[in-house]
């Protein structure tokens, strides 16, 4: 059973920072990318950032040079710096793996966002 939990969201001024975590529990065959996702009411679900196994990155217009995301390969886990954060980026946050294997995709449970101005 392949689970992802997330982890780090939380309330926070504006200007303020966070760290989420996402830890990958489970067998997952050919991991393409590891990412973080998010949805706020009313909208779409975007992207927010991504980063291959070989280390590769891209962010979001909205949030580069804010947000930096990192991962530890043999802790399974990937991470999302936010920096200087906006309300705009409220939402809920949500881990993404992109496998070569069946499915070929899984997401976290998410976690809440919330920077108030």
């Amino acid at each position: 059973q392949v689970q992802l939990v997330e982890s780090g969201g939380g309330l926070v001024q504006a200007g303020g920072s966070l760290r989420l975590s996402c830890a990958a529990s489970g067998s997952i065959s050919r991991i393409y990318a590891m990412g973080w996702y998010r949805q706020a009411p009313g909208n779409q679900r975007e992207l927010v950032a991504t980063i291959t196994i070989g280390g590769s990155t891209n962010y979001a217009d909205s949030v580069k040079g804010r947000f930096t995301i990192s991962r530890d390969s043999a802790k399974n886990t990937v991470y999302l710096q936010m920096n200087s954060l906006k309300a705009e980026d409220t939402a809920v946050y949500y881990c993404n793996v992109r496998s070569g294997g069946r499915p070929s995709e899984y997401w976290g449970q998410g976690t809440q966002v919330t920077v108030s101005s």
